[in-house]
Formats: C-alpha cells, structure tokens, sequence
C-alpha cells in the first residue's frame, strides 16, 4: 500500500508547500491555501499513457509539416470565437457563471454535429435528464455517446472503445484520478486529471471541450495553471435580466482574443444572433434625447450600438457619475474634455450612461457617440435617429480617427443610416464610394454644430 501525506496548496496558483502559509510565495494571494491527501509513490500505470519511443531533439528544417483542417462546427458564433473553426487535438476550457448556458450551448453543439462521432461526458447528471435536455435543445443525433462517469481512468477506458472525434466533459470540478487520494475538485485532482485530457488530446488530435466553474470573484475555479495548460479559455457571460450571452476568447493559441459570439436564451436553447446591429439598437419613430449611435467593431465584427445617457442636477453636494457597459475612469475623462474645451458646465450635475443591450465596449471610437449623448441629455435635444457616430475624442477636444473604417461606414450604410460623422483626419475615405453621406470634423465644437443645429 501507497504511503499516504497531505500537504498545502494554494487555491489560486497551485502552489505546493508541506506546511501552511499565509501568503503565497508564488501568486503573493493571502489565505488560499488548503490541505489536500496525496500519495507518496505514484504507481507506474497511468490512466493515458504516453508512446514507448524516446523523444530526439530536431531541427525546424528536419520537421515535417502535417496539414490539419479545422473542423467547421455547425455554430458559426463558436467558429468565428476559435479563430476560424476547431482546430484537431485541441483542448478548450469553458468557464462561466452557474446557469448562464455552458452546458447547454455544448450539448446544443454535441447534437447538431450529426457529422462528427461525439462524446459527451457528464459528471453532474444522469442520462436521463441529459435526454430530456437535448430533446428540447434540438434533434437527438446517433452519432452522440452519452456517459455519465467521474472516473478519468473509465473515461479513457470508454473513449478507446467509441473512438470519438470530439470530446465534451462536463464539468472538469467533478472528475477525479485514482492516482490522486484527494478528492474531485480539489487543486491537485483538477490538475491530474486535465494534465491527462491534454495527452490524450494531443496524442490522439481529438479536441476536447473541458467545463470550468468559477468563483466567486469570477475567475475560473482551481490552479492558475490550468488556463496555461489549455490551448484556448472561452468565457460566457451574460446577465439573467437580459436574453441575450457574450461568448469572448480570453486565450486562443490559434486565432484572435478579440472575437466576440452573441447567442439569444429561448426556451428551446441558445439561438445565434448573426446581426447584433439590429438588437442592439432600439426601433422607435420618436426622437429621444440622451441617444447616440456608435459604430463599433468587436474583433473583425463591426456593429452598431445604441449609447444611453441621462444628465440631470445633483440632488446632493457630490454628483454621481456612473456607467454601465463603459469605463467609469474614460467617462470621467470625456466629461473633462467636454467641460474645458466646448465650455458645458457638467460639474455639478450627475451623469448616468448605459450601454444598451448589456455588452461592455472598450472600443475607443465610441468616445463621440458618448460625448453626443451626454450633450444631447443635457440640452435636452435628441440626435437624428438616422445619424451615426465613430471617432475617439483626444485631451485637447480633437475629434481622432479610428482603424477599419471603412468596415463602420458598410455597417451603418447596410443599416439604413443617412449619415455618420467621423474624423477629418482619416484617410482613403471618400464619398463617391458610399451611398451615406459622410461627415468630417477635426473638433468637438464642429460636432455640436453638426448635430444641434
């Protein structure tokens, strides 16, 4: 028998120390530390082992090239967030607040893949409450296995037998090694058991969906290690007052982490939304003020928001600035601009801005379409409802350009908007080659006289 110790690991980082401390001498986090059981001696079967060849050092020149397709997976959202499609013995951690959809997005992606031979693992429910959610998700696909097991080494087991070409565990907190003597979720039993998904993802070229709860402060539960481990860390976010999720790229080793996924919670699923613009603006024949336009991009996405803002007199000595959507800090910032360089007195009123639709933007071409609104609150006139804002706002009251455009002025002319108003400063922008007209200005002042007179 395995000679048994304990020892303490931090919760954040992993850390390993036979004694308890009160910071982490690796993460400098205080009071993370807990006392798990480990074996002393490691048996020499591993739940997946690696090949009997010995590994040799090679040069770039000697290494051949494989050519591995991504899988094109039947939700255009996800691909667009992988960076163009899944990539083969990848191993992707998805994280997310309870009851926000992770489980239900990947069981709506396991059964819509009537092409690809699925395994879906479950450590938190039974096949028949697994049934009854994909049959209101969607049609149940024969090429889907179902297993309900926490045991990694059966898994494996059973992976050999199905041979899969795609793997879903749901979630990694309910898996444990009997190699570890600690229990499912602890530091070291996450750690073992996602060390040996990412063997048999990379030996096999299988790619792995791995669910990942989260704490409380809302970052991803277990060793920090665990997110330098995978290959890619999806985020899903969202807000249970809107219908609508964010699925965002926090880590791709194979693409971009600037993509942005927009799915709609109905009661058969998750719904893709192909057009954010048209959602994320509200249709309404009255003129309002308080509301501006922004032309926005979200990775290679262009969209158009609706910015949200309220102005009124401080009923107390402090006024209040807060925002929703919107850096606080940047806020603070265009009020000071707008207060110095176009002469309107807002420091004694409280302002109040939100972005529609419950997505955070930190896109600076949104500046204008700030600047428009708080104004337009504040004399209390509203802005054309077919005008269109996008240009970054500088310390000196300067109206700036912003990259790709001409990608905003497509958007906005597909939308139905008659103008927008950018900075003069940009360049190859010319209007023989759009239908909506378009705007330059080079200063705050020529913004005002654009939009209120």
């Amino acid at each position: 028998m395995a000679k048994v110790r304990s020892a303490y690991f931090c919760q954040n980082c992993g850390y390993e120390t036979p004694k308890w401390l009160g910071k982490c001498p690796s993460c400098a986090e205080w009071n993370t530390f807990v006392e798990e059981v480990i074996e002393k001696n490691i048996p020499s079967v591993v739940a997946f082992s690696t090949s009997s060849r010995n590994a040799k050092p090679q040069t770039l020149q000697s290494i051949e090239k494989q050519e591995h397709e991504r899988i094109f997976l039947k939700d255009a959202e996800l691909n667009r967030v992988l960076g163009g499609g899944l990539v083969p013995g990848s191993l992707i951690l998805f994280g997310g607040e309870p009851g926000i959809g992770k489980s239900t997005l990947l069981l709506q992606l396991a059964v819509a893949e009537t092409t690809l031979r699925v395994l879906y693992v479950s450590g938190e429910e039974s096949e028949q409450q697994i049934k009854m959610r994909a049959e209101r998700v969607g049609t149940l696909n024969q090429q889907c296995y179902i297993l309900t097991e926490t045991n990694i080494q059966n898994i494996f087991k059973q992976a050999e037998e199905t041979n899969p070409e795609l793997v879903v565990i749901d979630s990694i907190q309910t898996l444990y090694s009997t190699q570890i003597e600690s229990s499912p979720g602890s530091i070291s039993q996450v750690r073992e058991c996602t060390a040996q998904l990412l063997r048999y993802a990379k030996q096999t070229g299988v790619p792995v969906f791995l669910i990942g709860h989260i704490t409380k402060e809302g970052s991803l539960a277990g060793p920090k290690v665990l997110e330098h481990m995978v290959d890619a860390v999806l985020q899903f976010e969202g807000d249970r007052n809107h219908v609508y999720r964010l699925l965002r790229s926090m880590k791709n080793r194979f693409g971009s982490t600037n993509e942005l996924g927009i799915y709609e919670m109905i009661g058969s699923g998750l719904r893709q939304v192909e057009n954010p613009s048209e959602i994320l603006i509200t249709n309404t024949d009255n003129s309002l003020s308080g509301i501006s336009i922004a032309a926005t991009l979200e990775g290679i996405r262009p969209m158009l928001i609706e910015v949200q803002a309220l102005v009124s007199t401080a009923a107390y000595g402090t006024p209040q600035r807060s925002s929703t959507g919107f850096d606080s800090k940047r806020l603070n910032m265009l009020l000071a601009v707008m207060e110095k360089r176009c002469g309107f007195k807002l420091g004694a009123k409280d302002v109040f801005l939100n972005i529609a639709g419950g997505i955070k933007v930190d896109d600076p071409a949104i500046d204008l379409a700030v600047v428009a609104a708080v104004l337009s609150s504040n004399i209390d006139l509203p802005i054309h409802n077919k005008t269109a804002l996008s240009a970054e706002v500088g310390l000196s009251g300067e109206v700036r350009p912003v990259n790709r455009i001409d990608q905003r002025i497509s958007e906005a002319e597909k939308l139905g908007f008659e103008r927008i108003i950018l900075s003069k400063y940009c360049k190859g922008i010319e209007q023989k080659n759009y239908k909506i007209k378009l705007v330059f200005c080079g200063k705050l002042d020529e913004v005002v006289k654009e939009l209120f007179t």
